[in-house]
């Protein structure tokens, strides 16, 4: 990895049973991600995934890009939900610039969009070069 490299942007497709596995795991079993009345009741425009999800996609397209790197910093601010269709699904997309390189770590710049927005808040990942 060089600075200035530009990495392949990588596509995650997101349904509602992603949601479901993904609550099962986490234990965060809050109703809007998985109930479309409780979702609206507060405001959003439908089912969201969970924050957190959304930025595990971040770190497997970190993860796809750097192999088996250590990372050893990942962070970034929610900024706007992605909304989750009942039928069907929505498309995440990560793409990242290699901002450094220093002292054998890697800086990575990402940008975290669903149609075409900004769904992460300065996303970043340093990994182990």
């Amino acid at each position: 990895m060089n600075p200035g490299d530009v990495l392949e942007a990588r596509r995650y497709a997101v349904t509602r049973a992603d949601l479901v596995a993904y609550a099962d795991a986490s234990g965060d079993h809050n109703p809007i991600h998985q109930d479309e009345a409780v979702a609206r009741s507060v405001g959003l425009p439908d089912v969201i995934a969970h924050g957190m999800y959304t930025m595990a996609l971040a770190a497997r397209a970190v993860s796809d890009w750097t192999g088996a790197a250590e990372v050893v910093e990942l962070g970034c601010k929610f900024t706007r939900p992605v909304v989750v269709p009942a039928d069907g699904t929505v498309t995440v997309r990560v793409a990242g610039t290699v901002k450094s390189v220093d002292d054998g770590l890697a800086t990575l710049a990402l940008e975290v969009t669903c149609d075409g927005e900004k769904v992460l808040g300065m996303p970043k990942a340093v990994v182990r070069a």
